[in-house]
């Protein structure tokens, strides 16, 4: 059978893949479309799975807000380099992830995987063509999707750092607060939402600094106390200083405007993810020695 453009063009497009692995696909299935998609769903299965164990920490993390305000959804989505991070085809890929998240509220990234696309193909199938596509390990990582009482401030710094905030603020403050959350990167919003794990296991470590300065037990528990104290300070959203003035504190700002923080969610690309370090020259030495 012969092989026409129009056929060549309607498989790129149920498939999103190049015009020569297109053509070759239908070729071998003697024009059948359909065989055609399945043999290329086959290949990009296999190519994903030999990728599956590489590394992918870099990516882009992408924020959608509903138009009331009450509802947004954070989503990381993860590439081997920056370089295909900013591929269209890549971003094209997180945005229609983004949409389907928001639309389907899955409960879990294993559930997300199964839903489909506006194309047909269900976000792992997509997610297994991008990888024979682009030729690197891609990994829809992690979402969250906040649901808010009050209203929902968004901030994408580039696309490496996102950050959702539950708050009562108006939107000049709100915007300045996810900005503050972007940059100082606390742990929790004040300390009552700290974990008590959290306290004892910090508590623990100034314990067993503050017993080996040989001071008295009193003083010792004053140290503790204050190095605690500070230390809360530090990984609570209200108690640390504003980066855009430092003079005053988060929560100070917000009582002067009479708001308040519910929760904030903030996502880095990569964060937590075990980076392989490349010695190119001791790999090069390697081979050269074997």
């Amino acid at each position: 059978m012969a092989i026409t453009a129009s056929l060549v063009k309607e498989l790129r497009e149920r498939t999103g893949s190049g015009m020569m692995e297109c053509k070759k696909a239908l070729v071998e299935t003697d024009g059948d479309i359909d065989a055609a998609a399945e043999l290329m769903r086959k290949s990009g299965a296999a190519k994903a799975d030999k990728k599956a164990g590489r590394v992918a920490a870099d990516g882009a993390i992408k924020i959608k807000v509903s138009e009331d305000g009450k509802s947004a959804v954070i989503l990381e989505i993860n590439s081997e380099t920056d370089f295909v991070a900013k591929d269209d085809n890549f971003q094209a890929f997180a945005d229609e992830v983004l949409d389907t998240v928001a639309q389907n509220k899955p409960e879990s990234v294993d559930a997300l995987a199964a839903l489909s696309l506006a194309n047909g193909q269900t976000v792992e199938e997509a997610r297994q063509a991008l990888i024979a596509k682009v030729g690197e390990n891609i990994q829809v990582r992690r979402f969250e999707i906040m649901e808010a009482a009050d209203t929902i401030a968004a901030y994408l710094h580039g696309a490496r750092i996102g950050v959702l905030v539950d708050t009562s603020a108006d939107a000049e403050l709100a915007r300045d607060i996810a900005m503050h959350v972007a940059a100082v990167n606390p742990k929790f919003v004040d300390q009552n939402s700290v974990p008590a794990d959290f306290i004892a296991s910090e508590k623990s470590i100034l314990v067993a600094q503050a017993e080996s300065s040989g001071k008295p037990a009193e003083i010792i528990e004053k140290m503790i106390q204050g190095r605690l104290d500070k230390l809360l300070a530090e990984v609570t959203l209200l108690g640390q200083p504003f980066v855009k003035d430092p003079e005053q504190k988060v929560a100070g700002l917000l009582s002067d405007a009479g708001a308040s923080v519910t929760r904030f969610t903030r996502y880095e690309v990569g964060e937590g993810i075990e980076k392989k370090v490349e010695d190119f020259a001791a790999e090069v030495a390697s081979q050269l020695n074997a």
